[in-house]
């Protein structure tokens, strides 16, 4: 599989970065892979997680520029260490030795034609595609049959909000097609007999403060967009100021009771009984892990 990395189109910015010869993209990557840690993870959704633990490995660099990102240190930062796709199927075979349930590719939409190549063969547990909801269908496409599980994110309803906290002002319609495809190469979610996911996609959405009628319209139109049985989703209220959110007073604090409460109540009244909801205490930082390349030094 090859993929023109003179002038990268990977991601829906299609910036035309030459990244072959060392320039950097929007989303901060060149041409190797940059890996910021690799590590059974426990804080995803149950099925996910399970018992013990789920494969993830944290990419560095983004092409989504949420001012609020937990992870700024490497989406941001750039914090992350240099590998080969050969270096980079290591580390997801030494990470499935482990017993993890699968492996759980954190922010990967840039480093997609790698992660392409490092798949070509299968590697016997689930791979997770976990990402920003910012995807081209064209990238997804070549990720057909390598990815069992899709985990994005639906941020928006609104693009004037997805232009003032991530910098992408298509994003609604270019997450939504996105979404989509996912669903397409899957089909309906398929859990094993332990309760674990096997196949499918789980739509996430954060709940952000002050914001109810984008988390109002983003559960609307899940609701209208799958029949029962065909998707999870997950909303999620563990939004904790992080990167710039101060910058942006409105959104510099975490979520009240009442939000959360009326968020939980508009989901009730929908058609979406199949997923999870995250408990307002579950907001901190101490479910941000460290980037210290645990997993990634070979």
């Amino acid at each position: 599989m090859s993929f023109d990395m003179t002038n990268c189109t990977l991601c829906p910015r299609r910036c035309g970065a030459d990244r072959a010869n060392g320039k950097s993209g929007v989303c901060g990557a060149g041409e190797k892979v940059l890996l910021a840690r690799a590590a059974a993870h426990y804080w995803e959704e149950p099925c996910i997680s399970g018992e013990k633990g789920s494969g993830a490995v944290f990419f560095s660099g983004c092409s989504l520029k949420c001012v609020f990102c937990q992870n700024y240190e490497i989406s941001s930062g750039m914090k992350g260490r240099e590998i080969t796709v050969p270096q980079l199927r290591d580390v997801f075979l030494r990470l499935a030795d482990t017993g993890v349930h699968n492996i759980n590719l954190v922010n990967p939409t840039h480093y997609a034609a790698a992660i392409a190549e490092a798949l070509e063969q299968p590697i016997g547990i689930p791979v997770v595609y976990n990402c920003g909801g910012y995807e081209s269908v064209e990238t997804l496409k070549m990720l057909e049959g390598k990815i069992q599980i899709y985990l994005p994110d639906m941020k928006y309803s609104d693009n004037a909000l997805a232009l003032r906290y991530s910098g992408a002002g298509n994003y609604v319609e270019t997450a939504q097609a996105a979404i989509m495809e996912m669903y397409r190469q899957t089909g309906d979610y398929v859990m094993d007999d332990d309760g674990l996911l096997q196949s499918g996609v789980v739509i996430r959405h954060l709940i952000l403060p002050g914001q109810l009628e984008n988390s109002k319209a983003v559960i609307d139109w899940v609701d209208d967009s799958f029949l029962p049985g065909s998707v999870l989703f997950s909303l999620m209220s563990q939004y904790t100021p992080c990167g710039r959110a101060k910058e942006f007073p409105e959104i510099n604090r975490r979520l009240t009771t009442a939000e959360y409460e009326e968020i939980q109540a508009h989901m009730d009244k929908s058609c979406i009984f199949e997923g999870f909801f995250q408990e307002l205490e579950s907001a901190g930082e101490e479910f941000i892990p460290d980037f210290d390349f645990t997993g990634v030094d070979l």
